[in-house]
């Protein structure tokens, strides 16, 4: 498969578009005479935005301009164990005047090698809290629990748990309370989802966090905690691979959320102004509801009572661990309301006409 190089002046969403088309998992920027002047991975376009950029910014802000790479007539031993050596899954192969030629990847080299085949180790398995009453969407949460909300025909739980099987996987817990019957009688062991499915039971509300408490095995790796009625595309392996590079022991998923300011904003120092602004934007990065906790972290979580993921995050920095943030910049939807769930719904209908 030839890669597709772009130019310096291509946009991040440019890059999106490229890496989502490839299964190497990296776009090449190249000059106009097709120079490599760097590439850009998931981990670097999710980088700038935290720095402010957005998916308007051109990649040669975002991109690695000093990458490994080797030359187009190296032998494929050698490719392999550079790559092993340097812990990378993709290479650029350049000629000698340092064109780029192509894109070489482990799975290139390897078929069947389980350590080369690309694919990270993955999340342990997977939580999704789905014990609400959804009061909000009253009165069609009534007689079913939130996560079970139909868009595009299909439960919102059940996207979610596709999803996660998608990824590779196996093993989902979902955290219940509320008609929690529905659920368990809809998706039994997980067998015709083909992923396993065990429930934990909440006796009485436990917070964001609590019924992870309830968890009967310690995770070997780190476990993605979802709540569930968060819908989203955004791609789990990329989550996992941010969370373990970084280190963390809880790295938050987070959207980007602007608020527009309908005035002219006076900045002042005491009674002196010292700029007016027009009608500004404010940035935040506010919590998606998806969360990677590494096995530490479920330490902090009391047994049997109340507690909130905030409460999680607040006893990491206490203790002065790592927590990331994961900006999210494919689609997501928190269904709280009637608006949101109308919004949902129209967006996969549209999305099932463009197939």
């Amino acid at each position: 498969m030839s890669e597709a190089p772009l130019l310096a002046t291509a946009t991040l969403m440019d890059a999106v578009r490229a890496i989502e088309m490839s299964r190497r998992r990296m776009a090449v920027v190249v000059s106009d005479e097709g120079r490599l002047l760097g590439t850009l991975t998931d981990g670097d376009i999710r980088r700038c935005l935290l720095v402010g950029g957005s998916l308007e910014t051109v990649v040669a802000l975002a991109m690695n301009p000093n990458p490994l790479t080797a030359d187009w007539e190296s032998p494929d031993g050698y490719l392999r164990d550079l790559m092993r050596c340097r812990n990378v899954l993709a290479v650029p192969l350049l000629d000698r005047a340092g064109n780029f030629v192509r894109m070489v990847h482990l799975t290139d080299l390897e078929q069947g090698d389980s350590i080369a085949s690309g694919a990270p180790p993955g999340f342990s398995f997977a939580v999704i809290m789905a014990g609400g009453e959804g009061m909000r969407l009253r009165p069609l949460t009534d007689e079913i629990p939130k996560p079970m909300v139909e868009i595009g025909g299909i439960p919102l739980l059940a996207r979610q748990i596709e999803r996660l099987a998608k990824v590779g996987i196996g093993r989902v817990y979902i955290s219940v309370n509320y008609l929690s019957h529905i659920i368990e009688e809809y998706f039994g062991d997980g067998g015709n989802f083909g992923i396993e499915i065990c429930y934990l039971h909440e006796q009485e509300k436990l917070g964001t966090a609590g019924a992870l408490g309830l968890l009967p095995e310690i995770p070997r790796g780190p476990i993605i905690v979802m709540n569930g009625d968060v819908l989203t595309n955004s791609d789990f392996d990329s989550f996992y691979a941010f969370h373990m590079s970084h280190g963390a022991c809880v790295t938050v998923a987070a959207i980007d959320h602007r608020v527009e300011i309908p005035y002219g904003v006076i900045r002042a120092d005491g009674s002196l102004v010292t700029d007016l602004v027009e009608k500004p934007s404010e940035r935040f990065l506010c919590n998606a509801g998806i969360y990677a906790l590494s096995p530490a972290a479920l330490n902090w979580v009391p047994e049997g009572e109340f507690c909130n993921m905030t409460d999680i995050i607040a006893a990491g920095l206490t203790k002065k661990q790592t927590i990331a943030v994961f900006p999210i910049h494919e689609y997501w939807s928190d269904i709280g309301t009637p608006d949101d769930l109308e919004k949902a719904r129209n967006h996969f209908a549209r999305m099932e006409l463009v197939k």
